[in-house]
């Protein structure tokens, strides 16, 4: 009787804890990161009697989860992936806003500039044609410099959205370690605290969300977390936290350090994968650098271009002069390693200094310094950042449009500099012409065609080209002659200065004259001189140094040609050659369309990533996740046999009442 009784007790209890846990997976149907659980049932050994085995019931082993390591770890990575892409990608939409096409394209403001010369070239002596060029550069200044203050910007934001970025990891990182402990000391009773494991997952999962993480399961039923290249993030109870530290170069950018008892050490952000802290350092090192780099370098040869061509004029000042500048940009810098040796007052003890020397051929890059890893005195090392090209270069050599230049001590083997040409030129660009009188719209030098001429040659521009150029040359009398025997389309003429001094050249229509490099011998004057018309043997034009400012345009016309010239981003080959740089347009319509393609590629893997971290959690959950129809059925299946143990006590219970009436008889 005792038998019956304990079997229906024990199967009453056993169902009870089957719905318990069925009524806990229906509570928690909608809880993250929760795991379905279910009884594990089994029979206890039987009880030998004479007339063999007789059961005792059952009894309840344990509550387990559905858990699969391998879909929880995919999940996770997957999940890492997706918010690096996704974050990347917003970050870089925010950066394609700053080249906008069309009208409030900077392409379009320098075309605007440069086009607002035509009406000066029509009318040198109008004011309100000059005030046109002032305010059309002020223009191209405000958005150059307000594209590089919104980059500054976007810096700051990186650096803030680090640190709260690190703080939240921080902060999982704690409630990790703290779930270790507990699921430690649960350890010891020979089960498994499902509730506490899914709260620990959970916390995985999300600390994935921020950085990749791999996890290291322990004996003692606590799990190991670590980071890009094995580092250490939670061991046992036991949590390192990360940190925002300056970067050793520029304390305006940021970079990711793990905390020690030592110190704080910078975690190497090659071997960081997945998260949103990986996608921002990522967008601050690379694509913003990228992008103050493009636009300073535009900037800087833009601005140099067009002051160049001016100071080649002459203003209307009393008595005219070369033209001041137009435009001013940003001075390069250098940065030293904050690690480098310094002096007893806490400076640097040694300064790198920049010089630019060609605009025309500084790159959209920052550089590297530092000496030579073989130990050649006065030798160092300099790598392009943009595409990692290491050179060999002592004091004073020109790298892309720039020379060095060394002050202070002697440079110690570890010091290192930050080279930064062109960074800084859009941010602080400004127009520094305010007099419309200081625009120099006259040449140097005008010509004029004889009036006793034959022929139909007549003057179509008269510029300087460059610092060659010298009015003292003047009168320079130009006297065409025959045809030239070895091609029968140009015209042999004499060139001849005011000191008698004689070139020879041979001309064709569209060939300037005066700056003909090509030759023989090159001729190198400073000045261009375009004809129109077909000259006659003994025509003559000359070239007089130029009187009425007013009325001269050959400087204005100069600057027309400015659209059209390649002098941005030319690169000096390894031959000797150079390379054909692009126009501001073109330079411009670049830098448009990498940063297109970078946002482009950014959301193409975003949409990607996306999906697959949602087929991964979906694989999890169909595992692991609770579905309410299925848990249902259980539980009727449960009420059930509760129902059907109640009526074993039930009978129990009527059959011993039998008893104690017969014994009472």
């Amino acid at each position: 009787m005792g038998a019956l009784l304990s079997i229906g007790i024990r199967a009453m209890f056993a169902n009870q804890a089957a719905l318990q846990t069925v009524g806990q997976n229906i509570a928690n149907a909608n809880t993250p990161g929760y795991s379905r659980q279910s009884v594990v049932l089994t029979t206890p050994d039987g009880q030998y009697t004479g007339s063999g085995y007789f059961g005792k019931g059952v009894a309840v082993q344990t509550v387990e989860r559905s858990y699969n390591a391998f879909l929880t770890k995919n999940a996770s990575a997957t999940q890492a992936t997706a918010y690096m892409d996704s974050t990347r990608a917003a970050s870089l939409a925010q950066l394609e806003k700053l080249f906008p096409p069309g009208e409030q394209g900077i392409g379009n403001a320098a075309g605007q500039f440069l086009n607002a010369m035509v009406d000066v070239a029509s009318r040198p002596g109008d004011p309100s044609a000059r005030q046109v060029v002032l305010g059309r550069a002020g223009e191209l200044a405000a958005r150059f410099s307000s594209a590089g203050q919104q980059l500054v910007d976007m810096q700051a934001g990186v650096v803030s959205d680090l640190r709260a970025n690190v703080d939240v990891v921080n902060q999982i990182t704690q409630q990790i370690a703290a779930a270790n402990d507990q699921v430690a000391r649960a350890n010891g009773s020979g089960h498994t605290p499902n509730d506490l494991l899914d709260k620990r997952d959970e916390l995985i999962a999300n600390l994935s969300q921020y950085i990749q993480v791999t996890t290291l399961p322990a004996t003692d039923g606590t799990v190991g977390v670590f980071i890009g290249g094995g580092q250490r993030l939670v061991l046992g109870n036991n949590a390192q936290t990360l940190s925002v530290t300056p970067d050793p170069y520029d304390s305006n950018r940021a970079q990711v350090s793990i905390n020690e008892s030592n110190g704080s050490r910078p975690l190497d952000t090659s071997v960081l994968t997945g998260g949103s802290i990986t996608a921002l350092l990522q967008y601050q090192n690379v694509d913003l650098q990228d992008a103050k780099n493009l636009l300073g370098q535009m900037a800087a040869a833009f601005s140099a271009r067009v002051n160049d061509q001016q100071a080649l004029g002459l203003d209307q000042s009393n008595p005219p002069g070369k033209g001041p500048p137009i435009f001013t940009v940003g001075a390069p810098r250098s940065l030293p390693a904050a690690s480098n040796q310094r002096n007893a007052d806490g400076s640097f003890a040694v300064n790198v200094g920049i010089t630019i020397s060609n605009p025309k051929q500084l790159q959209a890059s920052s550089y590297k310094l530092q000496a030579d890893p073989a130990g050649t005195p006065g030798s160092y090392q300099i790598t392009r950042l943009s595409d990692g090209l290491v050179r060999t270069v002592a004091e004073g050599d020109t790298i892309d449009g720039f020379t060095f230049s060394m002050g202070g001590a002697t440079p110690a083997p570890g010091d290192s500099f930050l080279l930064e040409p062109v960074s800084q030129a859009a941010t602080n660009m400004k127009r520094s012409l305010d007099q419309a009188t200081g625009i120099a719209a006259a040449s140097p030098l005008t010509a004029r065609t004889e009036v006793s001429n034959k022929g139909s040659v007549t003057v179509d521009s008269m510029y300087a080209v460059n610092s060659k150029v010298d009015p003292g040359n003047a009168p320079i009398k130009i006297a065409f002659g025959e045809a030239d025997p070895a091609d029968a389309s140009k015209v042999l003429y004499t060139l001849t200065l005011a000191d008698g001094s004689v070139y020879n050249g041979s001309w064709k229509a569209g060939q300037p004259i005066g700056n003909e490099p090509n030759a023989s011998p090159p001729i190198d004057l400073g000045f261009e001189l375009r004809l129109n018309g077909v000259p006659r043997k003994d025509d003559q034009v000359t070239v007089e140094a130029t009187k009425f400012t007013n009325a001269n345009n050959g400087n204005a016309k100069a600057f027309l040609n400015i659209q059209t010239e390649t002098f941005v981003g030319q690169r000096l080959q390894a031959d000797g050659s150079l390379a054909q740089g692009s126009t501001i347009n073109d330079a411009y319509a670049s830098a448009m369309s990498d940063i297109g393609s970078r946002v482009q590629g950014a959301t193409y893997l975003s949409s990607v990533s996306t999906s697959v971290a949602a087929n991964a959690e979906a694989e999890r959950s169909g595992q692991a996740g609770v579905n309410l129809d299925e848990e249902a059925s259980r539980l009727m299946q449960y009420q059930q046999g509760y129902q059907a143990a109640a009526k074993v006590l039930q009978a129990a219970q009527s059959i011993f009442d039998e008893l104690l009436k017969i014994a009472a008889r």
